[in-house]
């Protein structure tokens, strides 16, 4: 739920007022709020510093808008690094957007785990359709997988493969396990049941790997 935090004198009583849930929303709704000149961001970092002191579960999101949940600072920051290298690669579209969009998805102040799979399979579609299937526009992460699947030897990776495997072995093996992890991209007869927040967090960070790999040219087309 969001607030309509009064801007006037009492607004410091209204804060005081919230507990709890309340105040995490209140927080989150002034750290988003932009009108008439004035952002509720926290610029220079003085509420991320109580958060952070105080122990919250809670922090500043990347943006300084809105909050998410803490998690390991070396995660953040990975997943942060990649979102920035995609962003400065012309040929993962736009993997950087739809990466940082399931982040917020996955790890917001009220999480949707839905979304949160959809954007990390979008994001992992974006970064390796130029390498696996450049050739159709129409490319998903599935037409993308039967393609390796039918000429592995066609793509290699960066790391060392014992004799006799496939080097993009491992890529299929990522890509498959993202695509047929999401139960509720399609309906059918069966009860459709939407992914878990866990199943959803394990996705966005799948995804940043895929993303991460295909941006620094880890995986690649053979001549």
């Amino acid at each position: 739920m969001r607030y309509e935090v009064p801007a006037n004198t009492y607004a410091q009583n209204f804060l005081a007022s919230m507990n709890g849930w309340d105040l995490l929303d209140v927080i989150d709704t002034m750290l988003g709020y932009q009108e008439y000149g004035w952002s509720g961001r926290d610029v220079y970092g003085s509420l991320e510093r109580i958060l952070s002191e105080a122990g919250s579960a809670y922090r500043v999101n990347e943006h300084r808008d809105g909050l998410e949940e803490r998690v390991p600072q070396a995660v953040r920051d990975a997943v942060s690094e990649t979102v920035a290298a995609a962003s400065h690669s012309s040929d993962v579209g736009s993997a950087a957007d739809h990466l940082a969009n399931a982040w917020q998805a996955a790890y917001g102040l009220h999480p949707d785990p839905v979304r949160a799979y959809s954007e990390a399979i979008k994001a992992a579609e974006a970064a390796v359709h130029s390498v696996i299937e450049p050739s159709n526009s129409k490319a998903t992460l599935g037409s993308m997988i039967r393609v390796i699947r039918n000429a592995p030897s066609r793509f290699t990776t960066s790391l060392f493969t014992p004799p006799g495997k496939e080097p993009v072995a491992a890529v299929e093996g990522m890509m498959r396990a993202l695509w047929e992890g999401q139960t509720s991209r399609h309906g059918a007869r069966t009860v459709t049941v939407p992914e878990t927040l866990e199943a959803a967090r394990a996705a966005v960070h799948l995804a940043a790997t895929l993303v991460q790999w295909f941006t620094v040219g880890a995986v690649a087309r053979m001549p």
